[in-house]
């Protein structure tokens, strides 16, 4: 498992966008003789292979049983993460400096990124010099900018009641010292290209993930929402050696997680849908049989879950303090912001005293409210049993997280139990 660890620290730190975790995820597949697809292209799909196809910042892998298709295991996740993504006209010269404007992505700790050594990443829309379009990611980590902090001594109350930050005007980051706009002459460094048409930009951490704790128990990173899960879920199945006879086995990362879904690589979209269809074609299945197939399936939704920490110990549901190491948790929410009933649970609880696992379970205080996860829109979108599961960890949303190594291998290991012996 020792591989695994090393090879989650590598992914997190090569993949700063969700279009570089895509990218990620399908070398890493490709190792393990998955079959990339495109969408644009016809299909030529044989049992007992494996394939994987993406749709933009999206990534969804398949296993095909070598038999016909009895029920199927989902695993869905996603690869964004929230943060900072640059406007499109984001350049402003003040005083001298050049500085870049960007728009708050999803729902980030921003204090945690304010005198943090940033980068640009992201993907950048170019013509070529044949008259073609074409995307190219970039990753621009020794160029590096930050978002400076008001000195404590111009914010005397700063310790006490928390800095006032105006996201409009106090959320710039500095790019150098200028009287010229020169982003573009920043991307050229990196790319070659003939016309800088458009892009999808982030400021991202540029620091290692790396371990801590006495005993290098624990992970810091920035992404390890969620790109623990993500990570998780192809390791998993990537490891397993043998199709399965009966259960169609699929990972899927969602894009747009952070920020409601609603996009053409989001829960809300089509592409699940649409690469069932294409593989329920390839089997010839009836509408009937098609139902039989989603009655006797599971999808795993698989997010993070907040541990425990123990400097706010009234912020916590008293029974369901989820403690870091403890083993994977199980989400519930009485409103359904997560998918969790009693049946999807009972078939994560049975699985982890098969593995003779710790299981934990999750509750927020009810007087606070819940987030949600993909589990709830997969499973009105789709009429499949779900579960939300994830790993425990510290500080989610900031722009440095925290999780325990051994939470991580029990997913692992969880995850790779269902694959090989085809539960669901």
């Amino acid at each position: 498992m020792s591989l695994a660890i090393e090879d989650l620290k590598n992914f997190l730190d090569h993949s700063p966008t969700s279009w570089h975790a895509v990218k990620e995820m399908g070398n890493r597949l490709a190792l393990h003789d998955f079959i990339p697809l495109k969408e644009s292209e016809p299909w030529h799909l044989e049992k007992g292979k494996k394939y994987f196809v993406s749709r933009n910042g999206a990534f969804l892998s398949f296993c095909l049983p070598s038999q016909e298709i009895d029920k199927s295991l989902i695993m869905a996740s996603h690869t964004d993460s929230p943060g900072f993504k640059l406007k499109p006209n984001p350049e402003t010269i003040k005083e001298g400096l050049s500085l870049l404007s960007a728009e708050v992505y999803g729902g980030p700790l921003i204090t945690s990124w304010l005198n943090r050594d940033l980068a640009i990443a992201g993907k950048v829309m170019v013509s070529t010099k044949d008259g073609n379009i074409e995307e190219k990611l970039i990753f621009a980590d020794d160029c590096i900018l930050c978002i400076p902090q008001l000195a404590i001594h111009m914010d005397r109350e700063s310790n006490d009641k928390g800095p006032v930050l105006n996201k409009q005007d106090h959320l710039k980051a500095i790019l150098g010292l200028t009287t010229e706009k020169c982003l573009e002459s920043l991307l050229r460094r990196y790319l070659s290209f003939q016309t800088l048409l458009s892009y999808d930009l982030f400021l991202v951490p540029v620091e290692h993930s790396r371990y801590l704790g006495i005993n290098n128990e624990f992970i810091s990173s920035y992404r390890i929402d969620n790109l623990v899960s993500s990570h998780a879920s192809i390791v998993a199945l990537g490891n397993n050696p043998h199709p399965s006879k009966y259960t169609l086995q699929i990972c899927i990362s969602w894009d747009h997680e952070e920020i409601g879904s609603k996009s053409t690589e989001g829960a809300y979209s089509t592409f699940l849908e649409d690469v069932l269809s294409r593989i329920y074609s390839f089997y010839n299945l009836s509408e009937e049989q098609k139902g039989i197939i989603k009655s006797k399936s599971t999808c795993l939704s698989i997010d993070m879950a907040h541990a425990y920490n123990p400097n706010y110990e009234n912020k916590y549901e008293p029974n369901h303090k989820p403690h870091l190491g403890k083993g994977i948790t199980i989400k519930f929410n009485a409103d359904h912001k997560y998918a969790t009933n009693s049946s999807s649970a009972a078939f994560v609880v049975k699985a982890c005293n098969d593995l003779n696992m710790n299981h934990q379970k999750f509750v927020v205080r009810s007087d606070m409210n819940c987030g949600s996860t993909v589990g709830p829109i997969t499973a009105h979108k789709m009429g499949i049993s779900t579960v939300d599961i994830g790993v425990p960890q510290l500080s989610m949303h900031s722009c440095r997280e925290l999780i325990c190594i051994k939470d991580y291998e029990d997913l692992c290991i969880f995850l790779s139990y269902l694959i090989k012996n085809e539960i669901s």
